[in-house]
């Protein structure tokens, strides 16, 4: 448990052999979700025919955790009146995945995409019996998801949050991933060659230890701060390179401690770069008519300045929805502004949230 994470009993939903949109299989398949806020249905005893339900979408290498600022007394999803179900992504780590496959270990995993997250979420409200979705709200790899769902699934959900979204993943946000996964295998040759040379002494298990503690060096400050933040906003943070420095030595270590497995990221981050709704059946790869044909009411937000996922991308996508609204968020955090990272723009999210899924 992190900071403001809120604590909810984890359930799983088994699908058995979860057949993806490539046609591979996913064997044993577990989805796993919180629900919060349903309590308000006790008298119910379920959430078959729920109006009040909102689907809560995880990010890239993040949880059920990752929209839980925006969860409680007075914020958007304010659980007396709202059921917010929380579902964690196909290779989070939680949900099947390829570090937790037993069936289909690491890369014997199969490939998987954003629509088959879609589809699984997809699965899990038939389970809950979930008609019909207040809201379907995500962040990031979750915003892209969200217009994946006002794409493919427009009777299903009313309204759609997309923070941080592309509709079609940039060469720039490519490129990143692109250089993350290059950083990660080559620590991850570092370890097997470590391991390697100390088959037969201890020098070799030093050095394989140290490639362990290090597989994360290189991925860190890419992810979580250079393409997570702005150069204004590290300028403001930190008074010099000492400073940014050992931040990023502390944060290695913390991250390396939530556990998440790097071969999780490398699936995770390419279904995020194949990701274009305009390649949704019935939209022959065309983006722009995918986008047009979405109708429904949608709340797109994102700060000025993304140097991952860029802003222009979300104003582009906002710009071909007839129904959509873009809100620029007042932050210098840049792709962390859709987080409790900036605790004003998380209030600011919190209002301008609450305000669009309160309208008639």
């Amino acid at each position: 448990m992190q900071e403001g994470w809120i604590d909810c009993p984890h359930c799983e939903l088994m699908l058995g052999d979860f057949r993806l949109e490539s046609g591979e299989t996913i064997r044993d398949f577990r989805l796993s979700y919180v629900v919060h806020g349903a309590e308000a249905l006790a008298a119910a005893g379920a959430l078959q025919g729920a109006g009040n339900v909102v689907l809560a979408l995880s990010a890239v290498a993040s949880s059920h955790h990752r929209l839980d600022f925006l969860i409680g007394t007075g914020r958007a999803f304010d659980p007396v009146d709202t059921i917010v179900v929380a579902v964690d992504a196909i290779g989070n780590g939680l949900t099947t995945s390829p570090s937790n496959s037993t069936l289909q270990p690491g890369l014997a995993f199969p490939a998987f995409s954003i629509r088959d997250m879609v589809a699984s979420q997809l699965a899990l409200l038939d389970y809950l019996g979930v008609d019909r979705l207040k809201a379907v709200a995500g962040a990031s790899m979750g915003g892209m998801q969200a217009l994946q769902w006002a794409v493919s699934q427009p009777a299903r959900v009313e309204r759609v949050v997309a923070m941080t979204p592309m509709a079609r993943t940039t060469a720039w946000a490519a490129a990143i991933n692109e250089t993350s996964r290059r950083a990660l295998l080559a620590d991850l040759r570092a370890l097997a060659a470590g391991a390697a040379d100390g088959a037969d002494g201890a020098d070799g298990a030093d050095a394989a230890d140290g490639a362990v503690n290090s597989a994360w060096s290189a991925w860190v400050p890419l992810m979580q701060l250079i393409s997570g933040r702005t150069p204004q906003q590290v300028d403001r943070q930190f008074a010099g390179p000492a400073e940014v420095h050992e931040w990023i030595r502390h944060r290695t270590q913390w991250w390396e401690q939530q556990r998440f497995a790097p071969v999780d990221w490398l699936y995770q981050s390419q279904a995020y770069d194949a990701h274009d709704v305009g390649t949704t059946p019935g939209f022959n790869g065309d983006t722009e008519r995918a986008l047009r044909s979405v109708t429904l009411p949608i709340l797109v937000l994102a700060p000025a300045l993304d140097l991952y996922n860029p802003a222009a991308a979300a104003r582009e996508a906002a710009e071909r929805m007839p129904g959509a609204r873009f809100v620029e968020i007042p932050s210098e955090w840049g792709h962390q502004s859709a987080s409790p990272a900036d605790a004003a723009a998380a209030a600011f999210l919190n209002w301008e949230i609450g305000r669009f899924l309160r309208k008639d």
